[in-house]
């Protein structure tokens, strides 16, 4: 007869204990919901604690007449959000059913779940990442699902991403942005590792890399230029409220914030009586210093070695429409309020 290991042995004195806490509910309901769709019941099944990881993407797998149970991949709860947590459950990375319900010091009865075009255990050895693409002459957004090998770089994604994309022509350079809350904080270099990338809370955007970028002069600078708002707080003083599409602009030795203005104007093609409403501002750490036409842009942005130069940027200062306005195909719409297209 064959000794148990002492993993088995643990793990069955512990499946045995817990079959005989009578405090322990052997079988539970679980409601089992699809990911996209984190607020409604999909199907619910009565399983027991003490299935297995095996064992319950076999039911779920049953109850979708889905062949492969290996291509269920499976969510916890996060009690308190009540959201799916930010990470799925790994391929057999539980023991049991009791294992997926817990979140700290709380029980849940609510599984997520999503069907793959792979096995997990595949899928595993692979990096997902969500990509925004900005194209360059339309006024579009298409977000692409790229899959790589963990050990894949920048470079390799911007390859791959060419491959699904329309470029405006065909030797145009790509580069990978971190965007948050309105602000570019990383331009990717190409040779950076994909698998320490985090698309869970920073958007990943692609665009092209503008001509003009390419071959900056020793006195050219490129700043950061967000759109914002200022609203009041409760204290009654004002807060900066970023929204839109940030972006990146060369400004050149000596050149007014006049003729920088027509530069934007050209660039998000902003009608030229709402643009008169507009205001500019040089920001550093949140704190606006408003320009008027005569200013020279390029003396507010002399440092090239801030730290954080995503906190220094040009603001315009605007009204947020965009959750106002329908996306309309034939509508005249801003370059700060694209339309987005999904694609997997």
């Amino acid at each position: 007869m064959r000794r148990l290991t002492l993993w088995e042995a643990k793990k069955a004195r512990k499946q045995k204990e817990e079959a005989c806490d009578a405090s322990v509910p052997y079988y539970v309901v679980v409601h089992f919901r699809v990911l996209e769709k984190p607020k409604d019941d999909d199907f619910c099944l009565e399983l027991s604690k003490l299935h297995t990881y095996d064992d319950v993407v076999e039911r779920v797998a049953r109850q979708l007449d889905l062949e492969d149970p290996s291509k269920i991949r499976l969510t916890s709860h996060n009690c308190y959000s009540q959201q799916p947590k930010p990470q799925p459950i790994k391929y057999r990375g539980v023991d049991r059913l009791s294992d997926m319900l817990v979140h700290y010091n709380q029980t849940s009865d609510i599984l997520y779940y999503e069907v793959l075009d792979i096995p997990l255990p595949e899928l595993q050895y692979l990096k997902t990442l969500k990509v925004a693409f900005h194209h360059a002459t339309k006024d579009e957004v298409s977000i692409h699902t790229i899959r790589l090998p963990k050990q894949s770089t920048v470079g390799d994604v911007i390859n791959e991403l060419k491959k699904k994309v329309e470029l405006s022509h065909p030797n145009a350079e790509l580069r990978l942005l971190e965007v948050f809350y309105h602000k570019i904080y990383k331009i990717f270099p190409a040779s950076d590792k994909i698998e320490n990338i985090n698309d869970q809370y920073w958007t990943l955007r692609a665009e092209e890399i503008p001509e003009e970028e390419k071959s900056l002069g020793p006195h050219d600078r490129l700043i950061h230029v967000y759109h914002f708002t200022k609203e009041t707080a409760q204290n009654h003083m004002h807060q900066i409220q970023n929204f839109g599409e940030p972006f990146f602009l060369v400004i050149h030795d000596g050149e007014t914030l006049a003729e920088v203005k027509l530069r934007i104007q050209k660039k998000l093609q902003v009608p030229v009586e709402e643009y008169a409403k507009w205001k500019f501002a040089f920001l550093a750490l949140g704190r606006p210093e408003y320009l008027g036409d005569s200013d020279i842009i390029s003396s507010r942005f002399q440092r090239r070695d801030v730290y954080g130069a995503w906190e220094q940027y040009l603001g315009l200062e605007h009204s947020d429409n965009a959750p106002k306005r329908a996306y309309v195909a034939n509508q005249n719409r801003h370059a700060f309020e694209k339309p987005v297209k999904i694609y997997n």
